[in-house]
């Protein structure tokens, strides 16, 4: 794996829609450029990428928790492909082993990761979808974090990302106690 840049980021959400927070919702996010090995041809076993996820799991989803400096309740990643690549080379880094490194360093994650893939240009915002790491019901930390490199992905690279966040939206009012249908 060919790693040209990380980015770590964080963000906290202290109001929204002119009423400030019960306390601060922390979200952060791990970031990695890398190179796409499979740029601009078709390849039919997309194993070899498998790892990756797996790789970068463990290289970034630690210092992501670290960096969010409390206990995460929700997480999600995302990935977004170059214009030479096509959107499964993103599906194969996320889903088949980027999920055990991920649980392990939020301390468990009962819940499914929600994920998102896209082709795009360089300078192209992703939304990484957040839930509830060991309740997709809890619909209090359904939420986004929003991301961008502004020089990635380039043609042949790919932006992967790992997010948590140590809480859901700043003012729910959609879930507990309402009727669901």
């Amino acid at each position: 794996m060919e790693i040209r840049k990380i980015v770590l980021t964080v963000e906290e959400v202290r109001g929204e829609a002119g009423h400030p927070a019960a306390r601060p919702v922390r979200r952060a996010a791990g970031i990695a450029v890398i190179a796409n090995p499979h740029a601009g041809r078709w390849v039919e076993d997309l194993s070899s990428l498998f790892d990756v996820g797996q790789e970068l799991g463990e290289l970034l989803m630690k210092q992501v928790v670290d960096l969010l400096g409390s206990r995460p309740v929700s997480y999600g990643k995302a990935a977004i492909v170059g214009a030479a690549g096509d959107v499964e080379h993103g599906a194969a880094i996320l889903h088949p082993k980027m999920g055990k490194p991920m649980r392990a360093a939020v301390g468990g994650g009962e819940a499914i990761i929600p994920s998102n893939v896209k082709v795009a240009a360089p300078g192209s915002l992703i939304d990484i979808p957040l839930s509830n790491k060991d309740n997709i019901w809890s619909f209090d930390e359904l939420d986004t974090m929003s991301v961008m490199v502004a020089d990635a992905p380039r043609p042949s690279e790919i932006v992967v990302v790992m997010a948590v966040a140590d809480g859901g939206r700043p003012h729910p009012r959609v879930g507990k106690g309402r009727a669901v249908t």
